[in-house]
């Protein structure tokens, strides 16, 4: 059984990483995953009264983080999220603190330079109280709350003891101070995750907000709808800029569509009527109706949506090591501040000085910038690659992608296009031009629906020439075909119909690369067509991408060892296996897997399903089909080489990000207490090393979305 529901203004992280490991060892709870940045908590289990398990959760988050509520998950329309409710009044009471405390500070430094223009200690102190009840009753209050349900180590507990310690030491104006200042850190922390989340969000949610109905029963009027309430076989009008609301087809009009925003492909594409449009690409230029194929639930940019939300609940290694470690950092470093208060004190008899030393540690030992930093690091390269046509299934995928050293590729459909063309038209002699010949083939082709033929013919079209199918036209299996063209018969085939025909003169060596296709008239041998199936024409660019990544490249095909390598020559793969079936490809991978490292196989996500879920990585080449998106770890949009090596750069990227937080937050603490050890360091220090470091490592992971 699975479940899906919000837990509502939960934005501490390390609270988060507690209620989820209380819910975990729930008896009806099998796995359990919260994940912050979309406030989604994915269960499965047993359980058998929904709404039981719902109160059990509630009475869980009721007894670890003050005013989280739990909902049932239902995603809001586009114009309900971006009307979403805002407690305005909180952060006006916020703001004024936050006006009042910086007047409190210019006080200070006033004085500081100037001690004349203080005000006397009789009215200053009971300022200075008022400041601190005002500032720190929110805080006292929740983390007296919570020692009562035996939820010690928090953040508030922590700069509860630290402030009301500071003021039994005499240092009641610097108590004010680190309380404000802590007050400080958390607005622009919470408001620096809130506008992260909502820009990655905004970034891959391409719902429409409205839908334009053509209302046919009333003489075609237009009727502005919501998505969500839109049917499948309505027709809808679409305007020049508007966004493609629904998946469905062209009806009449003929425009550009951009398809960037879902696949990544910067160049426009024709639609006309009968052309099927995704949801989420834009329309540039002409005014289309469209009959629509799919609800928007089921429509692509809810599939993209649904595939963002999905990968952010999956969480890497790192992730699950940072929030293990939060588990015994806090504790420690709450263990260490008592030895610290207690045993120099013992020694020197400096209580004042070493129990501010250990006051200092209290505030420094909040680990939220540790667990809040990576988790949107990894959202943030989910929501990148989204927005270049690519989607994850989650941040493990990243790891693996990160640490991939080959990249195994499918042949055909992958480094090639995937369709069959006439490469070349080869004559001898001076008995016809190769206009001529190609016009001959295609008149005894023309009967065929093999791509060979459909090849031949498209080509002869495309030059011009009237083709005419041919009558009496015979087809031999595994041979080819024989017709009459102007009284005389033509033979189209391989080597075994010039053979069966006595034909001679006809080349002994195969063509380099592609499939050959013998042309003769009687037994006299007139040339060759070959057709090939051509490499994409960014495929060497690509490649030259990976290669520059130190990625070795191998191209997995069942063709001949000769086709295979004039591919690899004009792409630039470092290495070729051919003439593999497709139950080859898996072990083939394995051994290069062996050879090189953690393997990533790239294929079209149907065929080669065994292969994909074998590699390190599975990538799908293709648009987005329901198929590939279940068969594969990535999935790419827009069928491009180039998108492998932007995926595995973003990776590296993200991962380094992730590490780069992790150990920014950890030295920064490190050297905050030494400092601290020292007698250098104030419990200002210390805040800046909790809230201000926190908001750092949100601005440096929102870096990845913006990342090219």
């Amino acid at each position: 059984m699975e479940e899906t529901l919000l837990l509502k203004d939960l934005n501490c992280p390390n609270c988060a990483a507690k209620i989820e490991d209380r819910i975990r060892k729930m008896d009806v709870v099998e796995t359990a995953n919260f994940t912050i940045a979309t406030h989604q908590l994915k269960l499965t289990g047993s359980w058998e009264d929904r709404e039981a398990l719902k109160r059990d959760i509630q009475d869980i988050c009721d007894a670890i983080e003050e005013g989280v509520t739990v909902a049932d998950y239902e995603r809001k329309s586009k114009a309900a999220m971006d009307d979403h409710d805002h407690d305005h009044g909180s952060d006006a009471v916020t703001i004024a603190v936050i006006v009042a405390g910086l007047l409190f500070m210019a006080y200070e430094g006033l004085t500081t330079v100037v001690p004349s223009i203080g005000l006397p200690e009789s009215i200053e102190t009971p300022i200075y109280y008022i400041a601190y009840i005002l500032l720190a009753f929110p805080v006292l209050r929740i983390a007296g709350r919570n020692i009562l349900k035996g939820q010690v180590f928090d953040e508030n507990f922590l700069m509860s003891i630290a402030t009301l310690g500071a003021i039994a030491i005499d240092a009641l104006p610097e108590a004010v101070g680190v309380i404000l200042f802590y007050r400080i850190g958390e607005f622009f922390e919470e408001k620096a995750t809130d506008r992260s989340r909502t820009e990655i969000m905004n970034a891959v949610d391409m719902r429409p907000q409205e839908v334009r109905v053509v209302d046919t029963c009333c003489g075609g009027e237009i009727v502005v709808m919501a998505p969500e309430k839109v049917e499948v076989g309505s027709t809808i009008e679409v305007r020049p800029g508007d966004l493609i609301p629904l998946d469905g087809t062209v009806l009449e009009g003929e425009t550009r569509v951009n398809t960037a925003p879902v696949t990544g492909e910067p160049v426009p594409v024709r639609a006309v009527p009968g052309t099927q449009l995704m949801s989420g690409c834009i329309n540039e230029s002409g005014r289309i109706t469209m009959r629509v194929d799919k609800v928007l639930e089921e429509s692509m940019v809810t599939k993209i949506l649904d595939a963002v939300e999905n990968a952010a609940s999956s969480k890497p290694k790192i992730d699950r090591f940072i929030t293990r470690f939060a588990r015994v950092y806090t504790p420690i470093v709450v263990a260490l501040a008592l030895a610290v208060a207690i045993i120099p004190s013992l020694i020197t008899g400096e209580w004042n000085k070493w129990i501010y030393t250990a006051l200092t540690f209290l505030v420094i030992s909040c680990p939220c910038a540790l667990v809040l930093s990576v988790p949107l690091a990894f959202f943030s390269g989910i929501g990148n690659a989204s927005k270049h046509g690519i989607l994850l299934k989650g941040g493990r995928v990243i790891e693996a992608l990160a640490n991939v050293k080959a990249v195994a590729l499918d042949k055909t459909g992958t480094i090639t296009s995937g369709e069959f063309k006439v490469h070349s038209v080869e004559t001898v002699g001076s008995h016809v031009s190769s206009s001529q010949l190609l016009s001959m083939a295609a008149a005894i082709e023309a009967v065929s629906t093999h791509p060979i033929a459909t090849s031949i013919v498209s080509e002869a079209k495309e030059q011009g020439i009237t083709v005419e199918a041919s009558d009496f036209v015979q087809e031999l299996a595994g041979e080819g075909m024989v017709g009459m063209t102007d009284g005389q018969q033509v033979l189209i085939g391989n080597r075994r119909l010039m053979e069966r025909y006595n034909v001679q003169g006809y080349p002994t060596e195969a063509a380099e690369y592609g499939t050959e296709v013998l042309v003769a008239e009687g037994n006299t041998y007139l040339g060759r067509i070959i057709i090939a199936d051509e490499a994409r024409p960014d495929s060497a660019e690509a490649i030259a991408d990976l290669n520059g990544q130190d990625i070795k490249t191998v191209m997995l095909t069942g063709d001949a060892e000769a086709s295979a390598n004039y591919i690899a020559k004009e792409t630039g793969v470092s290495a070729v296996r051919a003439q593999l079936l497709p139950q080859d490809k898996l072990s083939v991978v394995q051994d290069i897997r062996s050879e090189y490292g953690p393997t990533m196989f790239v294929g079209d996500g149907i065929n080669d399903a065994p292969v994909l879920a074998g590699a390190d990585v599975g990538g799908a080449m293709g648009s987005g089909a329901d198929a590939a998106i279940e068969a594969a770890d990535v999935v790419f949009m827009r069928p491009s080489l180039t998108a492998i090596a932007h995926i595995l750069d973003l990776s590296k990227a993200t991962l380094r990000v992730a590490w780069q937080n992790v150990v920014f937050a950890i030295a920064v603490k490190i050297l905050i207490m030494a400092l601290g050890l020292m007698g250098y360091a104030s419990m200002w220090w210390a805040v800046f090393g909790d809230t201000g470091v926190s908001i750092l490592c949100i601005l440096n992971s929102v870096r990845i979305l913006r990342r090219n």
